[in-house]
């Protein structure tokens, strides 16, 4: 299960549990991400509610959004990293090109300027 930061206290970074089964050998590993929608911290713990999905799932390890299988054969066995990575998270949104955002930045700049200048001529034209 991989766990927001802040899950536990203390723990400011994110937080992986692992759950093993006894008597069989491991085929397939079920990831499960908790996403309780809300930033935890010492004032905002998780709770029973946080988990109920992760209840449900994990006792048939249904596959969702938030959770998946990863083959055995599909981890580095000299290192055994089991980095959380999503593969049913929704892609980024794609990188622009510098040209678009600099030329953003430029438009932004002039509107940012003509505003700033109608403010400018308020102020001079006020009554003081």
């Amino acid at each position: 299960m991989d766990c927001p930061a802040k899950t536990f206290l203390g723990a400011g970074v994110k937080t992986v549990v692992l759950f093993f089964t006894k008597g069989s050998p491991t085929q397939k590993i079920w990831f499960y991400q908790l996403e309780p929608g809300r930033s935890l911290g010492k004032t905002n713990a998780l709770n029973d509610d946080d988990l109920q999905e992760f209840i449900e799932f994990q006792s048939t390890f249904k596959l969702s959004e938030r959770s998946w299988f990863l083959d055995l054969e599909e981890v580095d066995l000299g290192s055994f990293d089991l980095s959380v990575k999503n593969p049913n998270a929704p892609e980024g949104d794609p990188l622009r090109e510098p040209e678009e955002i600099l030329a953003e930045i430029a438009e932004l700049d002039r509107e940012s300027g003509s505003i700033l200048e109608a403010i400018s001529d308020l102020l001079e034209s006020s009554p003081s």
